[in-house]
């Protein structure tokens, strides 16, 4: 085999510099994506067509094309229309969140519906008003039942942040390329990205089953 990690050793430091670049935009994505995605949801379940309809659009729209598609014609084909150049970072924040916002409002919606009706019901004979009930009901209990669900979008988020390589956002991914291609020499660069993003998810996995085990201890 022929592999030769020590002409690697001096670039690790800079392909290292990517986690931060990586999380910097994939955690800003999230936060997006929830706070979207939680709006989406509950217009989801709401009985105004004015308001399910766009989000069922929304939904079947980013669900239904690749990830890559959504960041190309963010990044480039905009720009084209409009004549406004996105940074780099926008685009993969607009890309990655508007997409997460897809998956997370039907996790979120799923969650919603799958709490007591009882406990509405008794919400709306106390005259709670529908965003207190919300907020302070019914979105905490259907937050322990959708963690799960929600932690694993979060991971394939991130693993799917290697994407934004293609638009040149130096990442981890986009790194490990520039150095193999200055070596001439991809496997390693490549292996010691693919172990970093491992650990990544490993650790984000391990919060989430703490997460979990937390709340499920505060029942």
């Amino acid at each position: 085999m022929n592999l030769d990690f020590s002409q690697i050793v001096p670039s690790i430091p800079f392909i290292l510099e990517g986690i931060g670049a990586t999380l910097k935009f994939v955690s800003v994505s999230i936060l997006f994506g929830l706070v979207l995605g939680t709006i989406l949801a509950l217009c989801k379940i709401t009985n105004k067509k004015i308001l399910k309809w766009p989000a069922d659009i929304y939904t079947s729209i980013f669900r239904g094309t690749p990830l890559i598609l959504q960041l190309m014609l963010i990044h480039y084909a905009i720009p084209q229309l409009t004549g406004y150049d996105i940074a780099i970072f926008l685009s993969a924040v607009l890309a990655f969140g508007l997409n997460s916002a897809a998956y997370v409002s039907e996790i979120i919606r799923a969650g919603i519906l799958a709490v007591d009706q009882g406990q509405v019901e008794a919400a709306e004979a106390l005259g709670v008003p529908y965003p207190a009930m919300m907020l302070s009901i019914i979105l905490p209990q259907a937050l322990k039942n959708i963690l799960p669900a929600l932690m694993n979008e979060f991971i394939t988020l991130t693993k799917e942040s290697a994407l934004v390589s293609t638009i040149g956002y130096m990442d981890l991914m986009r790194r490990a390329e520039i150095v193999g291609a200055q070596l001439y020499r991809n496997f390693e660069p490549l292996l010691i990205a693919g172990i970093i993003y491992w650990i990544m998810i490993f650790i984000l996995t391990n919060i989430g089953s703490f997460v979990e085990r937390r709340m499920r201890q505060s029942d």
